[in-house]
């Protein structure tokens, strides 16, 4: 019984930066980390960031490493992506989840609960 919404999606030219915000209700948020998918069209979802179970923990795709970065708010049950320097290769639709199993961060299994996604486009 979760629901996640994102927002902050949006077109951006090549360099640019935006804030993706996902706002989660039902269930406690702060029980499990949340993470980020992507999926452009035509390709497979592929892992982007995710918190991890202990306190500062985080993981990051080698593609967007040193440029993205994840935060949470727990108090405010919401969920960050921070993304400067952005490339035309970072297209796609994100999605927040909720991960709830202890299997590799980076796997979709990972996660049960997804929000519907924001659209991110870079121009070049």
């Amino acid at each position: 019984q979760v629901q996640l919404v994102e927002s902050g999606g949006g077109l951006v030219q090549a360099g640019g930066s935006l804030r993706l915000s996902c706002a989660a209700s039902g269930r406690t948020f702060s029980n499990y980390p949340m993470g980020w998918f992507r999926q452009a069209p035509g390709k497979e979802r592929e892992f982007v960031a995710a918190m991890g179970w202990s306190d500062g923990s985080t993981y990051y795709a080698d593609s967007v490493k040193g440029r993205f970065t994840i935060s949470s708010d727990d108090a405010k049950n919401t969920v960050y992506l921070q993304m400067n320097s952005l490339k035309p290769e970072d297209t796609a639709v994100y999605y927040c989840a909720v991960r709830t199993k202890p299997s590799p961060a980076r796997l979709n299994l990972s996660y049960h609960y997804w929000g519907q996604g924001t659209q991110v486009t870079v121009s070049s």
